[in-house]
């Protein structure tokens, strides 16, 4: 570490402590200023054996605790490379060289999880519904929904996971290791519109080491740091690739098409489904799209395809008004056609009715006459009424009918030749 830099920290270390707390506010709006400070304190936590590791871990579990929002995030952009930290000196096995880290990073956890009363915190995630608009969706665009009674019911509720309340933790142990590291990677996903590109890039290093070292893919990226194999678990990966989403929408495209890869490899192999469902998700929604490799310190957004308001689906969509109404359609038009096919040949159009009471009726509509009561039983006897045989089998109940018109028209050419021979 260059002497120029130690002099950076030993100046920030001894300013702090002399603060006012009146002056807290002012002093963390300025740190932004100090363009060699932030350099050099990575410097120092990338080294686990310098002197000024311990009272620089001090400092900044000082500043969390201080209640100052950018005082907290000051702390918190450091995170990525202080978790690398400690994975890479646990892996060597060489837990002495991490104590300050590992306070550290306890100290955060428990303030954490506990609110300003001192009680156990539980957090809350409400699922989002395709019922309410989001900036993913708008709900005219999706078609308008069957109004069942189970629908009705659910209408306007929201499905909430909890998560919590979390245990206090003393120290650091192979069962609870990646349960404070996931839930410190939560604290950090929340606060991520204000991390620099620096801790950004330091995300995407930290996802593509744990996932590749000890891995074929290591020797493919060129890493040449420790080979040891690091055990993670789903929910960790899951928060990696949050913060690798937002880091690729934010200009680093490079660092994080690499790790999100990484970590889809390590997902690959270990068999997590989660990660692996968030992962190419998020690798299929960024196919194609323009991302703003350029723009750096531009405003921060997350990209994403807005549903257009205009409704392209509801205009078509398929309700049971829409089915009865095409069905009256269907069956007007087949009595149309056939009234004109028997308009054409000049004869009338036999009425059947299952109640025996039958006529005939041209081609618009009125009854001429009645027929007997046997002539109508015989009629109605070709020809069934079924209304599920209607909707099922339209092409045989026409075939039907006209087997029907065509027997009652030799009937009445054989009834009127006998009545002609009678009569002469």
């Amino acid at each position: 570490m260059l002497a120029m830099d130690q002099g950076v920290v030993e100046e920030w270390l001894s300013e702090f402590k002399t603060l006012p707390d009146s002056a807290v506010s002012n002093y963390a709006a300025s740190l932004k200023d100090k363009g060699a400070l932030v350099p050099a304190l990575y410097k120092v936590v990338r080294e686990n054996y310098s002197d000024l590791l311990e009272p620089v871990c001090h400092q900044l579990f000082e500043f969390y605790r201080s209640g100052e929002p950018q005082l907290r995030r000051f702390t918190l952009q450091f995170l990525p490379e202080l978790l690398w930290s400690l994975l890479s000196v646990s892996a060597a096995r060489d837990p002495h060289t991490s104590g300050c880290i590992e306070a550290l990073l306890l100290g955060i956890y428990n303030l954490e999880i506990v609110d300003k009363d001192g009680q156990s915190k539980v957090l809350s995630f409400t699922v989002p519904s395709l019922s309410k608009p989001s900036v993913y969706h708008e709900p005219s665009a999706i078609g308008s929904m069957a109004l069942t009674e189970g629908a009705l019911a659910n209408h306007g509720l929201s499905r909430v996971v909890y998560s919590g309340p979390h245990l206090q933790r003393e120290n650091f142990t192979a069962q609870n290791r990646f349960d404070v590291l996931t839930f410190l990677l939560l604290c950090y996903n929340a606060a991520l519109s204000y991390m620099t590109s620096t801790s950004l890039q330091s995300l995407c290093q930290l996802s593509s080491r744990v996932c590749i070292c000890g891995y074929p893919r290591q020797q493919i990226r060129r890493y040449k740091g420790i080979s040891t194999r690091l055990t993670v678990t789903s929910e960790f990966l899951v928060q990696l690739i949050t913060g690798i989403h937002y880091a690729l929408c934010n200009g680093e495209v490079e660092l994080g098409s690499k790790a999100l890869d990484d970590v889809l490899y390590r997902a690959q192999l270990e068999l997590f489904p989660e990660a692996l469902l968030v992962g190419n998700a998020i690798k299929s929604s960024l196919h194609g799209a323009a991302l703003k490799s350029n723009n750096k310190e531009g405003a921060r957004s997350i990209q994403v395809e807005i549903t257009p308001t205009s409704s392209r689906i509801s205009r078509n969509a398929v309700t049971s008004l829409s089915i009865r109404g095409h069905r009256w359609k269907r069956h007007e038009s087949q009595e149309v056609s056939v009234e004109i096919d028997a308009a054409q040949g000049g004869v009338a159009i036999p009425e059947i009715s299952v109640t025996g009471v039958s006529g005939e009726r041209m081609a618009n509509g009125d009854s001429l006459r009645q027929r007997p009561e046997s002539d109508a039983l015989g009629a109605a006897s070709e020809v069934s009424p079924d209304p599920r045989g209607h909707d099922s089998c339209t092409r045989g109940q026409e075939v039907r009918r006209q087997k029907s018109v065509r027997r009652m028209v030799e009937n009445e050419g054989s009834g009127s030749a006998s009545t002609g021979r009678s009569q002469y």
